[in-house]
């Protein structure tokens, strides 16, 4: 398995050769290369300080001793916040005043995975600019460590998760009032990862009156694939139903992606947690919202509806950040289930998915399936077409603009194309690595979305064998 280099960080197996997996060694490299981009001028005096925090997976705890130690090595001091999502560990690089933090985290990939994902000061992921230039720095080997009296030093943080529950609370938007006086019983699934900590800490601060805890002990045993994806959720789908619960929350191993499931066990869909979010948010206060181009139009639709404008960004959260902010969007995220919210943060944040949904939900006073029954339905179709190596990838995807030229099309991340009339749209997405072209369709019924992506998926492929004949 190679070692996956990214401008937001690095991730890969553990174990194996250094370059080709996640090894130690790899580790200590990309940490180095974090600190001294830290610090652009390494003889200067300034004593950096990071925020260090991890999943429960079973290598966090080796890998953040390598991490704490590299920085400490290169005259850094540490926060370390220990078992923390990633959101509480964006809050806590603002709160403790750091110049960035590190969270160790491979989110929804299996348990032999994990990855160092790299923030800056605001605490945010790194822009393409600084990443590149870390990457770049890593591969330069030309680091330099701290002599013996200017090592950093570290210092434990055990109320990043308290102070992070707190300020979700503070928000105007979250009504624990209405929550508690819902009475709620509510089954959580966290896949044995931080998530079995923060969650039901956060539903009894909102007053959930029975929490049911699946999964929850934080061992970084993961008891099914930590994608929270239909055909993963079969557990908690059944212990919904036989709990007689409201609802069921489900969150990945680092909590920066929600899904939810109804009280019948059927899935409310990780597309629709941002879209009756942002509902109740904008019902509040018009505003625009944000999300990747291979998100549902739901959103658009519901944004709309409110009075206000939706924009779409290429894939990737620094990229709907980005374009959040240019649009002034009151809140935003990815169809994967993340979470926005500006007024909290800009990064994907679960507990603040947590905290307005059951604040909408509460005051709806419908059932989960009710409420999901009234968001317009759009389904999605997920696939891939591989074509031969020699293939030319980017002259397909010039192909289908012009093949789709009277439609409206968007080419910022690969080639969506928008069939306004009949509410669908396609999304086209090379691989960086190999010759493969993944489609995302989305139209009002499931046959239409597969009609779709195969119209699609068969235009590509004849223009692939023509270009090979040029």
């Amino acid at each position: 398995m190679s070692l996956i280099k990214s401008i937001s960080g690095i991730r890969g197996t553990i174990g194996g050769a250094p370059g080709d997996n996640l090894t130690p060694i790899d580790v200590v490299k990309f940490t180095s290369a974090y600190a001294a981009w830290l610090q652009p001028q390494p003889r200067s005096r300034q004593k950096m300080k990071v925020v260090v925090g991890r999943d429960a997976r079973i290598s966090g705890a080796m890998v953040s001793s390598l991490v704490v130690a590299t920085l400490q090595a290169c005259g850094v001091d540490v926060v370390n916040v220990g078992l923390a999502a990633t959101p509480t560990v964006e809050l806590a690089v603002a709160g403790e005043k750091a110049h960035g933090g590190i969270i160790i985290t491979a989110s929804h990939n299996p348990r032999q995975w994990n990855a160092l994902k790299l923030l800056n000061a605001q605490g945010e992921f790194l822009s393409a600019k600084d990443g590149e230039l870390l990457l770049q720095m890593a591969e330069q080997s030309n680091l330099r460590f701290a002599p013996a009296d200017e090592l950093g030093q570290e210092a434990q943080a055990t109320d990043a998760l308290q102070k992070h529950i707190a300020l979700v609370l503070a928000l105007p938007l979250v009504n624990a009032k209405a929550i508690c006086a819902a009475k709620l019983k509510v089954v959580v699934d966290a896949v044995n990862s931080v998530g079995g900590i923060a969650i039901p800490q956060l539903l009894r601060a909102l007053g959930v009156e029975q929490v049911v805890e699946l999964n929850c002990e934080p061992d970084g045993q993961f008891a099914h694939n930590p994608e929270p994806l239909p055909e993963h959720l079969t557990e908690i789908s059944r212990e919904v139903v036989k709990q007689r619960a409201h609802l069921g929350i489900v969150v990945d191993p680092d909590v920066d992606r929600l899904a939810l499931v109804c009280e019948n066990g059927e899935m409310f869909g990780e597309e629709y947690t941002l879209v009756a979010v942002a509902d109740y948010a904008l019902s509040h206060a018009k505003g625009n919202t944000c999300s990747n181009l291979s998100s549902s139009r739901a959103l658009r639709d519901v944004t709309e509806a409110h009075g206000g404008a939706y924009a779409a960004a290429a894939v990737g959260e620094v990229n709907v950040v980005e374009k959040m902010r240019q649009t002034s969007a009151a809140i935003g995220g990815e169809g994967n289930g993340g979470i926005i919210y500006p007024a909290l943060h800009y990064g994907r944040d679960a507990l603040v998915g947590v905290a307005l949904f059951l604040s909408h939900y509460a005051q709806q006073g419908k059932s989960m399936s009710a409420l999901r029954a009234s968001y317009p339905p759009y389904f999605m179709s997920k696939n891939k077409l591989t074509l031969t190596p020699d293939a030319n990838v980017n002259a397909v995807l010039s192909a289908m603009k012009r093949e789709y030229a009277a439609e409206r099309i968007t080419d910022v991340d690969g080639v969506r194309v928008d069939f306004d009339a009949k509410k669908e749209w396609v999304h086209l997405r090379k691989s960086n690595t190999e010759p493969v072209i993944r489609i995302y369709a989305e139209s009002s019924t499931p046959d239409g979305a597969e009609a779709l992506a195969k119209q699609v998926m068969e235009k590509m492929q004849a223009a692939a064998e023509s270009a090979l004949l040029q």
